[in-house]
């Protein structure tokens, strides 16, 4: 079948690759292996760029090195969301009593670009059936709206633990993101593009 596939980058990152050897993710190869019988007709990864920060102030460095990396794969779209940054009073846990200040960090846009792109290509026919990278409940609705409106099928690869008991009752399959997949699935360590040669961030 002809395959969209959605990855939402957060949870994909902090469910199967946050520390482990495999961050150097060739997200095609990925979905190769785990959708074999189903012709990749586009893969959009949801993201949003990230500040610099006191104990890793390199880190949004990787993540452009990575960015770069996917924009390598020809039928690969990076669609990106942005983060909110705002303090907040926060209780302090028992057995302690009053509230801190902290500095809030939330990702905003991913999981709202994902659904709607999931739907506008599934409204104007892009897919035969999607496949979802992500294990949030918050996709359930545009979820049914896909299988239920427009007839056509989910599959979720899950890069969780545990699946979301929300989404079972709505999918066609879902594949657990092992790390035997995705040792098979890393980048070679340098890669070419139009501005040239890079290569894979040392601290990885």
């Amino acid at each position: 079948m002809k395959a969209n596939v959605y990855v939402d980058g957060f949870n994909l990152y902090y469910g199967a690759v946050k520390g482990t050897p495999y961050r150097w993710l060739d997200i095609a190869a990925m979905c190769r292996l785990l959708l074999p019988h189903d012709q990749i007709n586009q893969i959009k990864y949801f993201t949003a760029l990230i500040n610099p920060r006191p104990q890793d102030p390199d880190q949004p460095t990787r993540q452009q090195t990575y960015l770069r990396a996917l924009r390598t794969i020809p039928n690969l779209a990076i669609i990106l969301g942005h983060f909110l940054t705002h303090d907040v009073m926060m209780p302090l846990a028992p057995p302690a009593n009053g509230y801190v200040k902290v500095t809030k960090t939330e990702e905003k846009g991913s999981d709202v670009n994902l659904a709607t792109h999931l739907l506008v290509d599934g409204y104007h026919g892009d897919y035969e059936i999607a496949v979802i990278v992500s294990n949030d409940s918050d996709l359930l609705a545009p979820i049914q709206v896909v299988t239920q409106e427009f007839k056509k099928p989910v599959g979720l690869l899950n890069p969780q633990k545990h699946p979301s008991h929300a989404l079972l009752p709505h999918i066609a399959f879902i594949k657990q993101i092992r790390s035997g997949v995705l040792a098979k699935s890393q980048f070679p360590t340098t890669l070419r593009d139009k501005r040239g040669s890079f290569s894979k961030p040392a601290a990885w």
